[in-house]
């Protein structure tokens, strides 16, 4: 059977010839042939057929500035159109293998693994497994939403095309609409004229919820629940096994720009976007359940719920009998509709909880059931339950966060009009000052008198005094986690505490409104976690906030300032040891530890397979719940199409549920102490390494004139600042702009450097070779982290690298790119040593995908470092640098 009757070669290469065709209509032939016979050369020096660049170097420097800007635009649109091609080929690779049987981490793969397991320990497996991915809006989106939407159009034509049997007209008309968009896209202006505001970035997350995620949902559950019947025996109720959060409209941390009014408004359109969608799912269904009363016994219990449906709704239930006199559950789910409406609203009779809108449906299910119509159930009904039980009243629950810092300055401004001086006092005088002040009974400042203090200490009480009502409103899980960045000390922790009880969020021991996070992130921190986590446990106050969240504690690792701090194979070791010390700390105080991993879209940045990474975490750790952070671009590639949307989620599921059968099993992993002392040998030299590079005199410099940072640091990518305080270092550069920059320059350096130095290390000092080959084929962490470091060697270009280094002053040229070259060269040599193979990768989708785009991406690069390199831009010279970055981005596939 063909499921689809194109290839991804067609697909670039028709795409390839429209968007020529599209060019030479819309600009002029001198400009076109700009574009054609930079491609070409391009193309033929990848091939070898040419033995050098300088043609198509001078050609791109010598043409107008009118023409280098449709160039950009043309290897940009050619990148955006490119990507759709590749992602319908993933599509035909899932459906293919789902057809064949042969999709290996598949929903069925993990039912069979779990089948190997007795009943109960399905059962806790199931219970236990909570995935909570976790949409940010850090500035890593370069797409504009307009150029999103055309795209999403182009790529809807596409599957028309490869999955439906059309007759030659109905292909031409299909083409027609292809041209139009692209046309459009051409004529669409690619960089933003404005910087996005948070809210802007909220509607971006909750365009994916509400649009692709909220549809897949009760699919996913579907296929679950029919593996696991057909490999576990026995009745197996399938529970709620993931869930979505974000920070988008709710994370402060350096973004000034997040108000209370923000997060307010956030909540109210989030709650109000669900709601429709379930007034529109339970609307469908009452066109299904159109059952005459007279001929079926809907039961005394659907009855019961009927009649407290008529006595809460009088006057609608007078309208609902007279239009359905005979259809009892279409008149119960007109009620529920209106139910729905009043959520929020002045009008009673609205739904307080989301657990009575679950009870209806399970009203409606069991009446359905005792009917023989268990088939309408199972298709209509069970994936409306899934997707009330996922989506709530919130759509995505909230995370606050904050930087630590600010915590303290609040307190210490607002402890001042009472006389004490907290900035002096000692940790431990600060430890046991917030305990006893979160035990009594009085309140020690007034969250609402902001008048002497400082605006962002005013902001800081305003969010606390704010959050009480946010509950009150929205529910309490709407907005239920405080994430504290740069988090050092227990009192950082205890000051959340401490404002959250003024707030009355926390009135201990009854009640305790949040989950309040530790954001880990500095090696002073994660080597800590000890003296930071156990210190929590035991105190008075705190031990009684975890009693009323049920003895589970959130901690956050980050691993975007980890890895700028220590470099990529020091902060992979660092998380990973730390990772199992704060499994045995929780442990140590019987709480149920659940890790929030705080990963970027980039390999430096934690990126990466996420069913790898789950899968390669240590078994200490995995006890079933596990939260991440889902960035950027990276929340496009994986959920904006619905079909990759659901495929990532089955991956996720089938991971963890595969881990936590493992941890099971096997609670500590077999991680032998010569392995230990090998990683504990290298991540120090390569520690030393990475930190001797940063800080050798004239980097900062040299990274600011051999990469495009200041362009990157001026483009309206997100709402939030570049750096934490303007200044030009290392350390107050955010992790994003960091990456991002290294990445434009083909020289990923972020995601492999001081490797080869680790390596070497370890051999010099006795070690073998064999040893760390062994290490690559039996230890899972050990191989991820290397194949990671691979996919971004695999990703960086010297040659084009060695162009960005030439912006630099001669000295600083010469003193740090064959330093960073000759990293590169011995880290790409030991690596396809180690693991024993004939290239660096060992993901043959890859090698097409730079096949492919890498002719693509250097005229970009080429005609960024010339526009770089002029003392003096012209407006639109300007404009067309940013525009390359836009089309390195779209052709790397990745920003920061």
């Amino acid at each position: 059977m063909e499921l689809n009757s194109r290839g991804i070669s067609q697909d670039v290469r028709e795409l390839g010839t429209l968007l020529g065709n599209i060019l030479e209509e819309q600009t002029s032939s001198k400009a076109f042939e700009t574009v054609e016979s930079g491609r070409r050369a391009a193309i033929e020096y990848r091939s070898g057929e040419r033995d050098s660049r300088e043609p198509l170097i001078a050609e791109l420097e010598g043409v107008s500035a009118h023409n280098q800007r449709v160039v950009a635009r043309a290897f940009t649109t050619y990148f955006e159109l490119i990507n759709l091609a590749e992602e319908q080929e993933r599509i035909r690779t899932i459906r293919e293998g789902s057809h064949e049987g042969t999709l290996e981490d598949s929903l069925e793969t993990a039912a069979e693994e779990l089948g190997e397991a007795d009943v109960e320990t399905v059962r806790q497996i199931l219970d236990d497994v909570l995935i909570e991915p976790t949409f940010t809006a850090h500035p890593t989106e370069a797409r504009r939403k307009t150029v999103k939407s055309k795209l999403r159009e182009i790529s809807t034509s596409l599957e028309t095309l490869d999955e439906r049997l059309l007759t030659d007209k109905e292909k031409g008309q299909v083409w027609q609409d292809i041209d139009a968009e692209v046309t459009s896209l051409w004529q669409t202006p690619q960089v933003r004229n404005r910087q996005p505001e948070p809210e802007d970035e909220a509607r971006n997350v909750q365009w994916y919820l509400e649009n692709t995620l909220f549809d897949v949902v009760g699919e996913i559950y579907g296929e679950l629940d029919d593996a696991i019947d057909a490999e576990v025996p026995g009745d197996i109720e399938v529970p709620k096994l993931f869930e979505f959060r974000s920070w988008a409209g709710s994370d402060r941390d350096g973004n000034p720009y997040v108000t209370p009014e923000v997060t307010a408004n956030t909540l109210e359109r989030q709650r109000s976007l669900i709601l429709e969608r379930y007034q529109e799912q339970l609307k469908r269904l009452s066109g299904v359940l159109s059952q005459d009363g007279s001929r079926v016994d809907a039961g005394s219990e659907f009855q019961v719920s009927l009649e407290h449906d008529h006595e809460r709704l009088p006057g609608t239930a007078r309208t609902v009998e007279q239009r359905y006199p005979d259809e009892p559950y279409r008149q119960k789910l007109k009620l529920m509709r209106e139910r729905l409406r009043r959520v929020g609203d002045v009008r009673p009779g609205g739904y307080d909880e989301v657990d009575d809108l679950l009870a209806d449906l399970e009203v409606i299910s069991k009446s359905l059931r005792n009917n023989g119509a268990e088939s309408v159930v199972d298709a209509h009904v069970d994936p409306i339950r899934r997707q009330v039980a996922t989506f709530g009243f919130s759509l995505a629950s909230l995370d606050l966060r904050e930087h630590q810092q600010k915590h303290t300055d609040a307190i210490a401004e607002a402890l001042e009009a009472e006389g004490i001086d907290y900035h002096e006092l000692s940790e431990d005088d600060r430890v046991e000052f917030l305990t006893d002040a979160v035990l009594q009974d009085e309140p020690v400042i007034d969250l609402s008198d902001t008048a002497e203090l400082s605006d962002d200490s005013a902001r800081v009480l305003e969010l606390f005094d704010s959050l009480a009502d946010w509950q009150t409103e929205y529910g309490s899980h709407a907005i239920d986690t405080y994430a504290i960045s740069m988090t050092e000390e227990p009192s950082h922790v205890l000051e959340v505490l401490f404002l959250a009880d003024q707030a009355d969020v926390i009135a201990l021991p009854e009640h305790a409104g949040i989950d309040i996070v530790p954001l880990l992130e500095t090696e002073y921190a994660l080597s800590g976690a000890r003296r930071i986590m156990g210190s929590l446990f035991e105190n008075d106050a705190y031990s009684q906030v975890l009693e009323a969240r049920g003895q589970t504690q959130e901690i956050m690792l980050g691993y975007s300032d980890s890895n700028k701090e220590n470099g990529f194979l020091a902060a992979n070791w660092s998380l990973y040891k730390n990772q199992r010390r704060l499994g045995e700390i929780c442990d140590d105080h019987d709480v149920t530890m659940r890790l929030f991993h705080g990963r970027g879209g980039s390999i430096s940045r934690g990126g990466g397979p996420m069913n790898e990474a789950l899968l390669a975490l240590p078994n200490s750790t995995v006890t079933g719940q596990v939260k991440f952070t889902e960035q950027g671009e990276a929340i496009a590639e994986k959920y904006a199409n619905p079909r990759i949307a659901e495929r990532n989620i089955e991956q996720m599921l089938n991971a963890q549920l595969r881990a936590r059968k493992g941890a099971l099993d096997r609670p500590e992993e077999d991680v032998r102490d010569e392995w230990v002392d090998a990683m504990e040998t290298m991540a120090d030299a390569a520690r030393r390494e990475y930190r001797d590079l940063l800080e050798s005199e004239g980097f900062v410099q040299y990274f600011e004139q051999a990469t495009p940072i200041t362009v990157i640091e001026d483009l309206d990518l997100g709402s939030r600042p570049a750096s934490r305080s303007g200044e030009r270092t290392v350390e107050d550069l955010r992790a994003i702009p960091w990456v991002f920059s290294w990445t434009q320059a083909r020289c990923i350096l972020p995601g492999w450097y001081a490797i080869a130095s680790g390596v070497e290390a370890y051999l010099d000092d006795g070690g073998s070779m064999e040893t760390l080959q062994t290490m690559y084929e039996e230890w899972p962490f050990f191989r991820t982290t290397l194949d990671n470091a691979a996919l971004s060697l695999s990703r960086t270009e010297l040659e084009i690298a060695e162009r960005y280094a030439e912006l630099a002053e001669p000295d600083l040229r010469d003193r740090f790119f064959p330093r960073v070259a000759n990293e590169y060269e011995r880290a790409a040599d030991l690596i396809t040593e180690i693991g024993q193979r004939d290239q660096l990768h060992t993901r043959g989708w890859l090698g097409e995908n730079l096949e492919r785009r890498n002719p693509y991406v250097d005229p970009l690069n080429i005609l960024q470092v010339h526009l770089l390199d002029q003392t003096h831009r012209t407006d639109i010279e300007e404009r067309t640098l940013r525009l390359t970055v836009k089309g390195v981005a779209a052709g790397m596939k990745n920003t920061g």
